[in-house]
């Protein structure tokens, strides 16, 4: 049992490995702060073209959106980041993050969202209309804010992943979480840095799981 503790849970080590442990938190905040919006924006973008039914935007909007959900996002950021330059297009880490992530998290962001679209009923989009609004004006200020509330559990969960997703930045060596965790974890040969990594996800993210679990528990309950 001691050496249960000693090797995941030794608060010295925890300790002075909490430097850069703050430093990758720190960064991991500021990466999803800049990644969940991303995958929103093209989330949106693909939600109100996928009302649009003319065959040329149709099928290639599935075909992105296809592509996109089925290319593994750890796939995709290592061949934005070091295939890319080969091309000479050199984005750096923090923009091949940003790349992968629109990419990939818009293509699920827009399949949620063009759900919560399609619940909106089309009389009130019809009524909308009848009132002088156009079309642009009827999405943004009449199906979106209906589209988000009625999928906002859906969207609270794949952000949650989102979040959690980021960690595959350290493999760009972007100084995120998980990556200061590893590099302590290689000065220490102790794998407290890592378990201090775990804790500091768990605590980040525990509250929006709760959040997740009390909206679905409520959105139920009204079906009812």
């Amino acid at each position: 049992m001691d050496s249960f503790l000693d090797t995941f849970f030794n608060w010295q080590i925890m300790q002075e490995a909490s430097p850069i442990l703050l430093q990758g938190l720190k960064a991991t905040l500021l990466l999803s702060a800049l990644v969940v919006p991303l995958g929103f924006l093209g989330g949106v973008i693909i939600a109100v073209l996928a009302t649009f039914h003319a065959p040329w935007v149709k099928w290639p909007l599935r075909v992105w959106v296809d592509t996109f959900r089925a290319l593994p996002p750890l796939v995709l950021l290592i061949f934005i980041f070091a295939g890319l330059p080969f091309v000479g297009i050199d984005v750096g880490a923090w923009g091949a993050v940003a790349i992968g992530f629109f990419l990939n998290t818009g293509a699920y962001y827009g399949e949620i969202l063009r759900a919560g679209i399609e619940s909106v009923p089309r009389g009130q989009i019809e009524a909308a209309r009848s009132t002088g609004l156009t079309r642009g004006q009827t999405m943004a200020y009449v199906v979106l804010p209906q589209a988000v509330r009625n999928v906002l559990p859906d969207l609270i969960s794949n952000t949650l992943e989102v979040v959690k997703l980021t960690s595959i930045a350290s493999v760009v060596a972007l100084p995120e979480l998980l990556f200061q965790a590893r590099q302590a974890q290689s000065v220490t040969y102790n794998a407290s840095p890592i378990m201090a990594a775990a804790i500091a996800y768990f605590i980040l993210l525990w509250p929006v799981v709760r959040l997740l679990s009390r909206l679905e528990n409520r959105q139920l309950a009204g079906r009812r």
